[in-house]
């Protein structure tokens, strides 16, 4: 897999560049390339307690994302999933530690805790004042004697940071993250490892599996599960979770590792939220990349029981993009539908017959709906087979509510239908044949030629014809064969066929693509038709 790099061994370097660059002046660097990477406040006087975190590259935002008011006052970066020196973190020390001292945060690592561990010695014996606390947040291995550091070490930063921006101590300030420290409980899980500039990505989980407890550098979990679906892999997580945490209200941080798209992480939100742990869970931190293990395709959950002080520390408002915010989480809220869009429902009439001919037709695109996604891939974002198959679900759903022994009425109540529950441009052209159709039915058109009627006004507001590489290339010629009493599906099929040879599309999504993309590969829209012509040719 290709990345967006230069060199390897400068990866950091460059991230760090472009992160002070683009942070209004808000951040600097020590001058220490390439052995000596850290990142400091600008705005830094030293008149309270300094805190430092960090450790290896590749947990962005974490940590450097999270320095500046309100949070961290310095970051050290060490290089990929490596710890940072002992002398890199002396000079961070000694770059913004002032009478008040310092508070060094580490996650509990063999490597962090040893450099940071000597650092904090050398500083202390040139007479500076430096607290260390190690985060052990995991649960994953419950009898490993030192639990890996996770991400609930961002509750250790927001919270400290704030108590230092308050003007608290160091006593005070390391009594407190030492209180949160025994009681911030984490766990992940992931369907695939990261991928490490300049190393070979490592394929241990199998499709179907998703791994538990596995680490922020990649390193196994505790077991391979089977995955079915989020709602079960979030079940055995909160399961864990909730065997460790400790009672009264909770703090959730959903934590993105880097390869979950945003439209996974809201599904995984929605499912936390209403897990077992769900009517403890009063507030929120995420869903948003926190602390993540480069593009790894995985999450984390994290659970911390808080009372009303941690909770102010953790609500305080910080002028960091990184930080998303420690929001309420409330019941949903549903506005009703405004009263131009509530159609008044059709009359439902029995018709066994045209039950079972909308069912099969479903059932068809329901079967083939792997197939037409691959198809749209080739020219569109791969989701026609998805969004047919989820219409003609919602449709065998609702089959018993419509007026089936009333075609006009069917037709117009099929279009309704679709509207609502198909997306694309495919659900409004649908909507708007079928709506058409019901209406020529109604004017007194037999229900071949009201059909092509609704293909007329189909072709008139979407402006495809013939030749246009679409669905109008199966469905024009397999209408116009049951008029003229020739094979429809044959004609369908050969429409279809035909989108192939077609190099230039003049409508949807493959209008952008070249011809030798578009050569060899059917249009999954008029496939989708060719296929449910050739159904009804069985049935009759």
């Amino acid at each position: 897999m290709q990345l967006f790099i230069n060199e390897k061994n400068n990866v950091v370097t460059e991230a760090i560049d472009g992160l002070i660059q683009g942070s209004s002046g808000r951040l600097s660097r020590l001058d220490g390339y390439p052995h000596i990477k850290v990142v400091v406040r600008s705005d830094w006087d030293r008149s309270k307690v300094a805190l430092i975190s960090g450790g290896g590259s590749g947990h962005e935002p974490s940590h450097a994302g999270f320095v500046g008011q309100g949070m961290l006052t310095a970051a050290v970066c060490g290089d990929v999933f490596a710890s940072p020196s002992v002398d890199a973190v002396l000079a961070a020390i000694l770059a913004v530690t002032g009478p008040q001292g310092c508070l060094l945060i580490v996650k509990n690592y063999t490597g962090d805790r040893l450099n940071f561990g000597l650092a904090a010695e050398r500083a202390r014996s040139i007479g500076l004042k430096v607290s260390m606390v190690v985060v052990d947040d995991d649960i994953a291995l419950p009898d490993i004697p030192q639990p890996r550091g996770l991400a609930g070490t961002l509750f250790v930063h927001k919270i400290s940071g704030a108590m230092a921006e308050e003007g608290a101590s160091l006593e005070t300030i390391t009594a407190v993250t030492e209180r949160i420290i025994a009681k911030v409980k984490t766990i992940g899980l992931s369907l695939d490892t990261c991928l490490v500039p300049g190393s070979e990505k490592i394929d241990r989980i199998p499709f179907g599996c998703a791994e538990l407890g596995l680490g922020i550098h990649g390193e196994a979990g505790i077991e391979q599960i089977s995955y079915s679906g989020v709602k079960a892999a979030v079940s055995v997580m909160i399961d864990k979770l909730d065997q460790s945490v400790g009672q009264g209200e909770l703090v959730a941080l959903i934590n993105n590792l880097g390869g979950v798209s945003n439209l996974e992480m809201s599904i995984v939100a929605n499912e936390v939220f209403s897990s077992q742990l769900g009517d403890r869970l009063s507030w929120v931190i995420g869903p948003s990349c926190l602390m993540t293990s480069l593009d790894m395709k995985g999450f984390s959950i994290t659970v911390c029981p808080v009372n009303a002080e941690e909770l102010q520390y953790l609500r305080t408002s910080v002028g960091l993009f990184s930080w998303p915010g420690c929001n309420s989480v409330d019941p949903e809220k549903v506005v009703e539908m405004p009263d131009g869009l509530r159609a008044e429902p059709p009359v439902p009439s029995a018709h066994s017959q045209t039950k079972e001919l909308i069912v099969g037709c479903c059932e068809v695109l329901i079967d083939c709906e792997r197939e037409l996604n691959t198809l749209d891939a080739f020219s569109g974002d791969g989701d026609t087979g998805s969004t047919l198959a989820g219409a003609a679900r919602a449709l065998i759903s609702k089959v018993d509510e419509l007026p089936l022994a009333d075609h006009t009425q069917l037709f117009r109540a099929l279009g309704q239908e679709l509207s609502q529950t198909m997306g694309g441009s495919s659900g409004v052209l649908l909507a708007i044949f079928f709506a058409a159709a019901g209406d020529s039915l109604s004017n007194g058109s037999d229900i071949p030629n009201a059909l092509i009627d609704g293909l007329k006004r189909m072709k008139e507001i979407g402006g495809a014809e013939l030749g246009d590489r679409s669905m109008v290339d199966a469905l024009e010629p397999g209408l116009k064969a049951i008029v003229n009493d020739a094979d429809p599906a044959k004609a369908a099929r050969e429409g279809a066929e035909g989108t192939a040879k077609m190099v230039r599309a003049r409508v949807g999504r493959a209008t952008y693509l070249s011809a030798d993309q578009l050569q060899g590969n059917k249009d999954p829209g008029a496939e989708a038709v060719a296929k449910l012509f050739e159904y009804l040719a069985k049935r009759h």
